[in-house]
């Protein structure tokens, strides 16, 4: 494998997707990771675009196949990341870019750590998270308050992440957001340090 991964968490509602969105141009080709969810579809949202739509069985038969990277519960639903096509890419030497939850970031950076890059990404204040998650009109007020309370655990784990970005305003977040994700390709696991130590070496 000779790509990279970022990984990238914060609380829902922090503006992970409209991020990825402006900064496209700017981070060159990638492969973003979609995650399997038996969480029913939100309005506008695609099977095989947004997430891969399962049923809880068809889940946990993959658990038992070994054929998730991480997963996790959230909210009652499991989440989880295809092994394949994140393997398929590194392979390719593509950037893969993962938008998972802290429990998934400890998950994936635990098995693949040499070729995890990884930021934090939150509103500046849980104020403006809150406006944000109504604004939205995507989930009544008891999902609402349960995300609510989720990020105010996941803000703990920020110090976990190698880079931190707070996204008050888009383009200045996106800016950051590209800057990290091409320095994510620049890091060289063990393996190519090695390589690059014997070539050094011998030439």
């Amino acid at each position: 494998m000779n790509g990279a991964i970022l990984v990238l968490s914060g609380p829902s509602g922090a503006g992970k997707s409209t991020i990825i969105h402006h900064a496209s141009e700017q981070i060159g080709a990638y492969h973003f990771s979609i995650s399997t969810t038996t969480r029913s579809p939100r309005a506008g949202e695609q099977d095989g675009v947004d997430y891969y739509f399962v049923s809880r069985e068809a889940f946990e038969e993959d658990i038992k196949a070994g054929a998730f990277l991480e997963y996790a519960t959230v909210h009652g639903n499991y989440y989880g990341t295809s092994l394949k096509p994140v393997k398929e890419a590194l392979a390719q030497g593509k950037l893969v870019i993962f938008d998972i939850d802290v429990q998934g970031h400890r998950l994936v950076r635990a098995k693949m750590r040499d070729y995890v890059t990884s930021a934090f990404i939150t509103p500046p204040s849980l104020s403006e998270l809150e406006k944000r998650l109504y604004a939205r009109s995507t989930d009544n007020n008891d999902v609402i308050q349960k995300r609510i309370e989720n990020a105010k655990e996941e803000i703990k784990a920020i110090g976990e992440f190698d880079f931190v970005i707070i996204n008050d305003v888009v383009e200045k977040a996106s800016h950051q957001f590209a800057t990290v994700a091409n320095a994510a390709r620049l890091k060289q696991n063990q393996e190519e340090l090695n390589q690059l130590i014997h070539y050094w070496l011998e030439n």
